[in-house]
């Protein structure tokens, strides 16, 4: 059975058990206010529920289901082993405020085991875990009970600590105990003792392969504050590992998710991946053949996120989201080095990975020319300083020049010191970047939806200015000028857009006068809010990579006729009416990236 069978068998299970079929999240988060911690990308399957786990009702209803996209990079330096991947896919089905545990473990069972409808596993391989108790929440005998009613035996059923079977995302997050399925990757454990048990997942012997939360409670700064206004089920498993134990393999790059990345890798390398286990390498003392090998998974694994990362709007950059594509790319771009890819490798295992899911995530087949300039770009900005960087290394070079002039990711510099078996003052690091940062602070932790830093008055009045602008752009230069990033203080706006060349001194003064004649001609703006489908019709102006709800705001700028000379998805806030705004003035026209332009302007 494929990947692509496992999800959509997946999917199929629980439509016919009345569960609404929704699209995955992007992986770029929409922070909650107050409903958990906020993160760069999702990292859970769960996190896109998080108003709805906590009381908002679902505009498709109380049972869910989708395949969402995630994220991990909290252990990027591990990722070449057999365990450890960046980007994966999260199977998951919900229930809010509808069925819980019976139906939530009936129905994961029946997913793992059945032949006709599920995965078809065996249940003799199959061990369970349940919530052990605490002094706020009780022991979970109830999901006992029901496991044994499935016919699993009472002594393959083990009680765990909150460490293990108490989930949450983070420490103000909905919350609750879990139940988790264990598969015996090995075919030969047979029924074991709880000391067994737990050595041999801690040997990955056993894995985990699903689990079943019972969010029935919330968290306020880590405590429990009290039940969540209804009992939800959050029902994960990955498709990575789920894929892995499906097709009798011992790790995810050796099934259909990661092959033909790493066929490509050998083909264009030269080198062979091999068939046997990395023990056996290890027993062989091949310590050659098992660093190719971490070489080509690092490279099959960053590439393959980096695709997604960048189709979901994200750009590299020395901050937040963007940092930690750059970081992933560059990490790629070095090991690659490592087994003799040639530049522009990356561009190749990038097609492979948009063919291989195309059909899954459309979007990768849209953006395919967006993602492959950006690795493109990126990989070649990499190399006009990596391989003086490297000797700068060796000489012993300071990590802060490294990062400030050669581009390095300090975890890369950290990794390249292990491998040489040298230390990095990380301390002195953090200090000489704190003192670097100083001058350059960004208001970007209280950044508003829209690239807005607040809205007062001014930032308000740049806003519609900034609709405006975009407006004046593609009248000027053409509709080919999108939109790909933006921030707006009450001093300035600032918009980042897609464009070939240099703005001449005549383009500049036509934009400028196109803008201030709308402001003169006193035009309306009016907001809308329609059904998402309704609204991409119209074909309003919308943010790159971004994932909208059911209904949506779009703002208006009319003219006297009524027709509208912009309009583009926006959640506000502006200006009644253009004739608030004053005079408009570009300040700056510079150039950000190969093919992306910025504008700095203000109102006087």
């Amino acid at each position: 059975m494929n990947s692509s069978e496992i999800r959509d068998r997946f999917l199929k299970f629980f439509e016919k058990r009345d569960h609404a079929l929704l699209p995955s999240a992007s992986l770029v988060t929409t922070t909650e206010a107050g409903a958990m911690d906020a993160t760069l990308f999702n990292t859970a399957g769960m996190q896109p529920f998080v108003p709805y786990l906590l009381g908002e009702p679902h505009p498709k209803g109380m049972r869910l289901v989708n395949v969402q996209k995630c994220l991990r990079t909290i252990d990027l330096s591990e990722v070449g082993d057999r365990t450890h991947n960046t980007f994966f896919e999260m199977l998951g089905n919900w229930s809010l405020g509808d069925y819980f545990k019976k139906e939530a473990i009936t129905w994961s069972y029946q997913f793992l085991t059945s032949k006709e409808e599920g995965l078809g596993l065996d249940v003799k391989r199959l061990y369970i875990t349940v919530f052990a108790g605490n002094e706020k929440v009780e022991r979970d005998n109830e999901s006992v009970e029901i496991w044994k009613s499935l016919g699993i035996p009472e002594h393959r059923i083990y009680y765990k600590s909150s460490k293990s079977n108490w989930w949450s995302a983070g420490l103000n997050s909905p919350a609750g105990p879990s139940t988790e399925m264990f598969y015996d990757i090995t075919g030969t454990l047979g029924d074991m003792s709880q000391e067994e048990f737990e050595k041999n997942e801690d040997e990955q012997k056993v894995v985990e392969i699903c689990n079943d939360v019972f969010m029935a409670y919330k968290l306020v700064n880590g405590e429990i504050t009290g039940e969540l206004p209804q009992k939800n089920i959050d029902t994960g498993a990955g498709l990575e590992r789920i894929t892995t134990m499906v097709q009798g393999k011992r790790d995810s790059y050796e099934t259909d998710l990661f092959l033909p990345i790493i066929n490509k890798i050998e083909e264009l390398s030269g080198l062979s991946y091999g068939d046997k286990a990395d023990e056996e390498y290890i027993q062989e003392g091949n310590q050659c053949f098992l660093d190719s090998r971490k070489q080509m998974r690092i490279v099959a694994d960053h590439i393959r996120t980096s695709v997604f990362i960048i189709s979901d709007g994200v750009t590299p950059s020395n901050t937040g989201r963007g940092y930690i594509l750059r970081r992933v790319l560059r990490r790629a771009v070095r090991h690659s080095d490592l087994i003799s890819l040639k530049q522009g490798t990356l561009l190749a295992l990038a097609h492979v990975v948009i063919e291989e899911y195309k059909d899954v995530y459309p979007e990768l087949l849209k953006n395919e020319d967006i993602i492959k300039k950006e690795i493109g770009d990126e990989e070649n900005k990499f190399r006009l300083t990596l391989e003086k960087g490297i000797k700068e290394f060796e000489k012993g070079e300071d990590p802060f020049v490294l990062f400030t002039t050669y581009g390095f990711p300090i975890e890369l510099i950290v990794e390249l010191a292990k491998e040489k078996g040298r230390v990095v003052d990380l301390d002195d690091f953090n200090n000489k970047m704190e003192e670097h940062q100083k001058l350059s602070k960004t208001a970007s932790a209280g950044m508003f939806k829209g690239g807005l830093v607040n809205n007062n008055e001014k930032t308000v009045k740049l806003h519609t200015a900034h609709h405006l602008l975009l407006a004046g752009l593609k009248a000027v230069l053409g509709k080919e000028v999108k939109q790909r990033g933006s921030n707006i203080t009450e001093e300035r706006l600032r918009m980042d857009f897609i464009c070939d060349h240099k703005l001449t001194d005549e383009e500049k003064k036509k934009v400028e006068e196109w803008v201030n004649s709308r402001i003169l001609e006193k035009l309306n703006v009016v907001r809308k809010e329609m059904p998402l489908s309704e609204a991409e019709k119209l074909g309003a102006e919308m943010e790159f990579g971004a994932k909208y709800p059911e209904i949506v705001s779009l703002y208006y700028i009319l003219d006297k006729n009524g027709n509208a000379i912009s309009k583009e998805f926006c959640g506000g806030p502006h200006v009644v009416n253009t004739s608030e705004l004053g005079n408009f003035k570009i300040q700056k026209e510079e150039a950000v990236a190969a093919g992306v332009r910025r504008i700095k302007a203000i109102l006087v």
